[in-house]
């Protein structure tokens, strides 16, 4: 008689962090599958990037977009500052920076999931009454040993109490966004989705309106009361492929976010260079803009 197989003799079993220290609804975006603190303020963490992905892997399967690299990265931080730091569940974080360079050619997608680890270094923790109220790290992530990006991040926390003060009342529930416009085509902007692409045309060389579509399930994986900063990154990788006519893709960001960025009213991307290497993108609400970001192509 055969004896049953014991867990013990099976393999490693995986399965992802809790959605909620990423700040994610979804399980299937929910990248990270575990971490460990390997120093004082330094730490590892796992992850597994899926094969196939409506928005971040390419449409013919081939080559993960630097966007999951952003994303992979945006997690681990928040999932360190939960886990590590102690920051309650109820906080809101607010990014203020995100410089990301990859390495295109290690962005291939293999036979299996990739299994990156990501190492993060907490560089700078600012406390207020004994908890993380701001913080900056630095990510390499690592594929089978071999370096696929360096990032530099910086974020800022609040309690839920004192976000809801800084928002005035606004929302997901109080706050419409506005109309969405027509879209480009999903070809001009390197989409195979026309549901994906996010920049409109408008009677300004250069210049797009932003598309808005609150009911997106990855840019919108949960109600938001602004529109997100991944949303924002992909709006500038969109007008950095225009800008170069499709001839180079986008491999690193340099992005800076000045204030929230609000539904209720319209947001333009404008869009300068493209000629060499890099493709300067600006995001700009009223009078004044909302993020900056340095696209850097190859």
């Amino acid at each position: 008689m055969t004896r049953p197989r014991q867990l013990a003799d099976a393999p490693s079993l995986t399965a992802t962090v809790p959605r909620q220290l990423v700040h994610r609804a979804a399980v299937a975006e929910t990248l990270l599958t575990g971490w460990r603190r390997a120093g004082t303020d330094r730490f590892s963490v796992s992850a597994q990037w899926p094969r196939a992905h409506g928005l971040h892997v390419s449409p013919d399967w081939s080559a993960y977009d630097p966007l999951l690299v952003v994303e992979t990265i945006r997690q681990s931080g928040t999932l360190i500052t939960h886990a590590e730091y102690d920051v309650p569940l109820d906080h809101q974080f607010v990014l203020q920076e995100f410089q990301v360079s990859t390495t295109a050619e290690r962005l291939d997608v293999g036979p299996l999931p990739a299994e990156p680890e990501v190492e993060l270094v907490f560089t700078d923790v600012q406390y207020r009454s004994r908890r993380p109220a701001a913080a900056r790290y630095t990510a390499h992530v690592l594929r089978d040993g071999e370096r696929v990006a360096a990032a530099d991040v910086a974020f800022t926390c609040v309690s839920g109490p004192v976000y809801r003060r800084l928002r005035g009342g606004r929302t997901p529930d109080t706050v419409t966004a506005v109309p969405v416009p027509p879209g480009l085509s999903a070809a001009e902007v390197g989409r195979a989705l026309p549901s994906d692409v996010v920049l409109a045309a408008t009677d300004r060389p250069a210049r797009w309106q932003l598309r808005v579509d609150t009911a997106h399930p990855v840019f919108f994986d949960h109600p938001l009361d602004h529109v997100p900063g991944m949303l924002l990154l992909e709006a500038a990788r969109q007008a950095a492929r225009l800008r170069t006519h499709g001839a180079r893709a986008p491999v690193a960001y340099d992005a800076y976010f000045h204030r929230y960025a609000e539904l209720d009213e319209p947001i333009w991307i404008d869009a300068k260079g493209g000629h060499g290497t890099d493709v300067q993108v600006r995001g700009v609400q009223g009078e004044s803009a909302v993020f900056e970001c340095l696209v850097g192509t190859a």
